[in-house]
């Protein structure tokens, strides 16, 4: 088959894209390797009627372009919700984000009184310098509120301990955020909505009435209407180039292997499979650089419940070390029309693991099993009351950012520019990212644009789905991750 682009992955990086270039007149075709859903991650699964996400995916961004394209696509489909989140730890509720008097309160007068002065100790004494995310997080909050509020939580989503975890990310990921900032939101006379929106700290979003894959199925009904191909169940298998770049991608489906031509490719599969499927092989050094990347995979255990009301909130952050279980998902509370029978509720058990763990070959029996005995050992739900169950395995949910992932990206980023000028790397797996949904929205969009004359670097595209030019700070694009220490650092002070 021929086209002028060929997009690999129909997430929302890559329909975003062949959006772009179907509203200017321009052809694509969208290879899905899914037999069944578009989406990618913030696709919407079913079972027996009850809708559930992978993971949450909460429809909120700085950037207008974002918010006005979802807008456009799904209009009165997109609900207003107030959110509630909160920390489960030692049979209590804390609010999240954590709000001060609550946090006190909660702990109790001693707790209390122990975790101000050890904030207090960490202001007169901080240590230096900052390496880890855990020295981050002590200086800001003191070191009895990071082993309640994080230690935990960070090391089951990634694996690592959060003293080899990289100080950056932490800066990246909680900034504007300490104990300092909670009190002064406590006591403050502003308005929580005065000031600058900090991401973490949003009380409203949108989200689509029957889930987030409503968002992408709506959209992959209107580009199929605009003539752009979208062919599932299509998988990778090679992807052939020349000396001025690619040439055409061969793909293996329920039709046999198909070979796809065109002039312009934009990718969204990981960076370690892409690489690997070049022909010829791409070099030693760029080859090995992917090879190294690494991906943390996901278990979404969904339990349904005889009960009408279960918890208040959309989603429970599981602070507890006794239970493996790092977050539960209360889908009826995004949307009412997400459980097909209001007498029942579902919830999402998710599980961080990597694919050659002892969790991830246990079979659906024995993870719904597991999810049930530890929602009965954190007291949420009667075991009794649960009346069925699926399991829904995410391979390469979350880049993982070791010691040197940011060399490798460089390396295949290089070789692609000098090699590969007619392909685009876009999304979270694509470039290797952490981000949100529409930084990967952000990304498609302008690689389309690229395309049709534009020259943007994708690379430029900030954790808060914002273009930033030359000299502006961040302006390298680059999201902060979650990597191992390495250096060897000079003594702390503390």
């Amino acid at each position: 088959m021929k086209s002028q682009t060929i997009i690999i992955g129909a997430g929302p990086a890559g329909l975003t894209a062949a959006y772009e270039l179907a509203r200017a007149g321009r052809d694509a075709i969208v290879l899905e390797q899914d037999p069944l859903h578009v989406g990618g991650i913030a696709r919407t699964e079913s079972y027996k009627g009850f809708r559930f996400d992978i993971g949450g995916h909460r429809f909120f961004s700085k950037n207008a372009a974002i918010e006005d394209l979802w807008t456009t696509i799904l209009g009165d489909q997109l609900i207003e919700r107030e959110r509630l989140s909160r920390i489960y730890y030692r049979g209590r509720f804390f609010k999240y984000p954590l709000e001060s008097l609550d946090v006190l309160r909660q702990l109790g007068v001693y707790e209390a009184a122990a975790c101000i002065a050890s904030y207090f100790a960490a202001r007169i004494r901080p240590r230096r310098p900052l390496v880890s995310f855990e020295d981050w997080v002590t200086n800001a909050f003191g070191r009895r509120l990071f082993a309640i509020f994080f230690r935990t939580y960070t090391e089951k989503v990634w694996g690592i301990p959060c003293d080899q975890i990289s100080a950056d990310w932490a800066a990246q990921r909680i900034k504007d955020l300490s104990m300092g900032a909670l009190l002064g939101r406590t006591f403050s006379l502003r308005s929580r909505r005065d000031g600058p929106v900090i991401k973490t700290l949003i009380d409203r979003f949108r989200y689509p009435t029957l889930g987030p894959g409503q968002m992408w199925d709506t959209l992959a009904t209107q580009l199929r209407e605009l003539g752009v191909v979208i062919q599932m169940d299509e998988r990778v298998t090679a992807i052939e180039r020349d000396t001025g770049g690619i040439t055409s991608v061969t793909t293996i489906g329920p039709r046999g292997p198909r070979t796809h031509h065109a002039e312009h490719f934009i990718s969204t599969m990981p960076i370690r499979e892409l690489i690997g499927a070049l022909d010829p092989p791409a070099p030693a050094e760029t080859a090995q650089a992917a090879r190294s990347l690494r991906y943390r995979d996901f278990i979404v255990v969904t339990l349904i419940i005889d009960r009408r009301h279960v918890f208040p909130d959309q989603w429970v952050y599981i602070h507890e070390p006794s239970v493996k279980v790092g977050r539960i998902q209360n889908f009826k509370n995004w949307s009412n029309a997400m459980v097909p029978d209001p007498r029942y509720t579902s919830l999402g058990l998710e599980y961080f693991c990597f694919n050659h763990d002892p969790m991830w070959q246990l079979d659906d029996a024995a993870l719904i099993a597991l999810a049930k005995d530890e929602l009965n050992r954190l007291g949420l739900a009667d075991p009794s009351l649960v009346v069925d169950g699926t399991v829904v395995r995410q391979r390469e949910a979350y880049p993982v950012y070791e010691a040197n992932y940011s060399k490798a990206v460089a390396v295949v980023r290089d070789f692609i520019e000098h090699k590969i000028p007619n392909l685009q790397l876009v999304g979270r797996n694509g470039m290797h990212k952490y981000n949100n949904q529409d930084h990967a929205m952000l990304t498609g969009l302008m690689a389309a644009r690229n395309i049709m004359g534009d020259s943007y670097d994708l690379w430029r595209v900030n954790a808060d789905a914002l273009y930033l030019e030359e000299g502006e700070e961040g302006a390298d694009g680059g999201r902060l991750f979650p990597q191992q220490v390495t250096t060897t650092a000079a003594p702390r002070t503390a």
